[in-house]
């Protein structure tokens, strides 16, 4: 089979590899135009900083457990008691620039994990270098040399 060009993942909990951030594990899956970066946080995990993505929109799911989080606009960051409790089936866009973050990962009574479906588009360059077993390439080949 040609993993370079890739087209079904399975639930695979090998394929999850640990970040450099406590409690953070992920598996990344890139296209041509877009990247899905699926995260399993353990519950309690304190979340990311306030922050955005000047040239990505982000798309994110919860899948299980929640995100408390705070999202924005373009305009600026939303005020300190601006926050959001997503929980499973929820999701949220943040346009490019959508400033977002601040968050706080609640796990489900299962795993004590919250997990999360990120998309990306176009994809993140800072997901795909690095630790090479947390990104898996999906990319068409090179045909200009």
């Amino acid at each position: 089979m040609d993993l370079s060009r890739q087209t079904v993942f399975f639930l695979d909990e090998e394929a999850f590899v640990e970040t450099a951030r406590p409690g953070f594990r992920r598996r990344v899956m890139t296209g041509d135009n877009l990247q899905l970066c699926f995260w399993r946080i353990a519950g309690g995990t304190p979340g990311s900083y306030l922050h955005h993505h000047p040239d990505h929109e982000q798309l994110g799911i919860i899948v299980r457990g929640a995100l408390d989080f705070r999202i924005g606009d373009e305009s600026g960051a939303p005020d300190e008691g601006e926050r959001t409790v997503l929980g499973p089936g929820d999701s949220y866009l943040a346009y490019r620039g959508v400033w977002h973050g601040d968050s706080v990962f609640v796990g489900d009574d299962e795993y004590n994990e919250c997990w999360i479906l990120d998309v990306f588009a176009p994809p993140r360059d800072d997901l795909m270098e690095g630790d090479a077993a947390a990104t898996q390439s999906v990319r068409e080949p090179r045909t200009d040399g």
